[in-house]
């Protein structure tokens, strides 16, 4: 059997094996960049994670991390400290009341310096701002251990 011969009768068997090793290497490319991302997610979370509980604050779940706040810390690295996240904040360091009740409280500075480590672990370039924004706030120890 010559050489052209047994390429015409057997082809789809050539082609069919070149398109599969090229999916699988296709396949093993997405795997590891995921990967990659995957571990970055989590050795950053693991450090949130250690910086919050020297700071005194139970720990968390490091998943619940690696969910909410990913590789690039989520919504909470993208422009933290816009006039957008900064109402944003003020609302919700309120009593709790809704309409006419509602009223501003004095904040524990320590979930300000929880929100700073976060920053501090996923976005440090915006530490600094985001520093200077949390000093014009009003906080307090108000939280008792």
């Amino acid at each position: 059997m010559s050489p052209t011969r047994m390429w015409s009768e057997h082809r789809w068997i050539y082609v069919g094996a070149i398109v599969v090793l090229v999916g699988m290497m296709i396949a093993g490319l997405f795997t590891y960049t995921q990967q990659k991302a995957n571990n970055q997610a989590a050795n950053k979370a693991h450090q949130l994670n250690d910086a919050l509980v020297a700071q005194g604050f139970p720990a968390l779940k490091v998943n619940n991390i690696i969910d909410v706040l990913g590789t690039d810390g989520g919504a909470v690295c993208n422009d933290p400290n816009s006039a957008l996240r900064r109402g944003l904040w003020l609302v919700q360091m309120a009593n709790g009341a809704g309409g006419p009740g509602m009223r501003p409280v004095i904040a524990d500075s320590r979930i300000l310096e929880a929100g700073a480590e976060v920053v501090k672990v996923y976005c440090p370039d915006k530490l600094d701002d985001y520093q200077r924004k949390i000093n014009d706030l009003k906080t307090g120890n108000t939280v008792r251990d």
